[in-house]
């Protein structure tokens, strides 16, 4: 019995004690923010040339957007990538059917597309959006092709320039797309 007690006892303390190092951990400092002084070329030390507390998850914290952005920049709170490249990608290939699209991750995938014309060729498209920024070099998309022999679909190389023509659509849709929202400001 005494030793039921011992065991309740010290779990007792110990839960104590984790929950007093956890509270004291949440709480926050005096609110003041010393940031660590950075030297200028001059050798002149500026503790906050920006004036802006900076943390580990960008300016606007955790669960926001990063603040309001140019209208150049075409990022929405509920969007990872350039939202003009992600308008125009899903415009372009909006012929095809989708498998998969991660607007966070700014990856678009088609599944596989044969036209009445052509139905012994197939093809599918998986788009790159790779910055935030609506630039030339901010999206890639690559073109896979697949031949129907007897009853097996092979793959075949495509055109290099078949992936450079898609890009290019995408980048021109992405223009008009910014244009037409500029317009409405």
């Amino acid at each position: 019995m005494i030793r039921v007690c011992q065991i309740s006892t010290r779990g007792v303390a110990l839960a104590f004690a984790l929950t007093l190092t956890l509270g004291l951990s949440a709480c926050g400092g005096s609110g003041d923010y010393v940031p660590y002084p950075e030297k200028g070329s001059d050798g002149t030390v500026n503790p906050n040339p920006t004036g802006e507390r900076s943390t580990i998850f960008g300016s606007g914290g955790l669960f926001s957007s990063g603040g309001a952005k140019k209208p150049e920049e075409g990022g929405g709170a509920g969007i990872g990538v350039n939202s003009f490249l992600w308008r125009a990608s899903l415009d372009t290939i909006s012929f095809m059917p989708l498998a998969s699209a991660d607007p966070f991750g700014g990856v678009i995938i088609t599944d596989w597309y044969a036209s009445a014309q052509t139905p012994t060729e197939r093809f599918k498209v998986t788009v790159y959006i790779l910055d935030k920024a609506l630039r030339a070099d901010g999206i890639r998309v690559s073109v896979f092709r697949q031949t129907r022999q007897g009853d097996t679909w092979l793959d075949q190389a495509t055109a290099p320039e078949t992936g450079v023509s898609m890009e290019n659509a995408i980048l021109q849709r992405a223009r008009e797309l910014r244009v037409e929202a500029e317009a409405r400001r």
